[in-house]
């Protein structure tokens, strides 16, 4: 019910929810939907009919799947880890009911030896479920948003107004400037470029002004990736050194 991650700052992915819809160009290359196509054409019946073809690759159908089955795996690992929540959907998608949400919280409560990681770009829907479900904000628990460039920066506003005790976003993929992102109260960012067939490409310069505004706010810094085609020959080496700050001690 969960895999191990190749995602630098996480151990594994947890996945109660599958499938997804792209609403803005951040969303135009989205590793998910391929992997999804993939999972479909091998048999999993989890992924039937969250993709499809369009021109030569494969987009999401909008359609999402709630899976019961694998609600209480997290219960079952003795070992603590970093837990990508949802790495192949959005957990506040509309169609994500929130009294299932409420069901991902209560599992999350109960094991407080993980660290869970929830990325959205959804954060106004996020706000509203968790402040209508009375959803506990908890330390292990963390909320964060995607900005791919300065036309989606007011979702930092929407998670600033979520209850939380850790808040982070990740730039990635990082389309364009974000020099007016403000992080007051984002405690984590996450920097990276796009990979694969399309990856469209990161300026140096647009990392520069995410270190300085982390550096103003005492954000945590981690840059993932420059991306591109090959990202393995990309690297992750950002001024001459890796960058793997963490917002808090964590565990693994």
């Amino acid at each position: 019910m969960a895999q191990t991650s190749t995602i630098e700052w996480t151990d594994v992915t947890w996945n109660p929810v599958a499938g997804c819809l792209v609403i803005t160009p951040g969303c135009t290359n989205c590793y998910a939907m391929r992997m999804a196509a993939r999972l479909e054409a091998m048999g999993v019946a989890k992924y039937e009919g969250l993709t499809r073809k369009s021109g030569k690759r494969y987009v999401w159908t909008g359609k999402v799947r709630l899976d019961e089955a694998s609600l209480e795996a997290p219960l079952k690992w003795r070992k603590p880890r970093k837990v990508f929540v949802n790495s192949m959907s959005d957990l506040f998608h509309p169609d994500v009911p929130a009294d299932f949400v409420a069901k991902v919280w209560s599992v999350m409560d109960r094991t407080p030896q993980h660290t869970y990681q929830i990325l959205t770009k959804r954060p106004e829907r996020m706000r509203e479920v968790i402040i209508s479900m009375g959803l506990p904000a908890l330390e292990h628990v963390w909320l964060g948003t995607s900005v791919e460039d300065a036309a989606v920066l007011s979702r930092l506003d929407d998670l600033r107004a979520t209850p939380a005790i850790v808040r982070f976003v990740s730039f990635e993929p990082l389309i364009g400037s974000v020099a007016g992102a403000n992080l007051d109260d984002i405690h984590w960012a996450i920097v990276g470029g796009e990979s694969g067939p399309r990856a469209r490409p990161m300026k140096e310069e647009w990392v520069d002004e995410i270190r300085r505004n982390c550096l103003a706010a005492g954000t945590a810094f981690f840059f993932k990736q420059w991306g591109g085609k090959n990202k393995k020959a990309a690297g992750r080496t950002y001024r001459g050194k890796t960058w793997d700050e963490l917002p808090l001690t964590t565990v693994g």
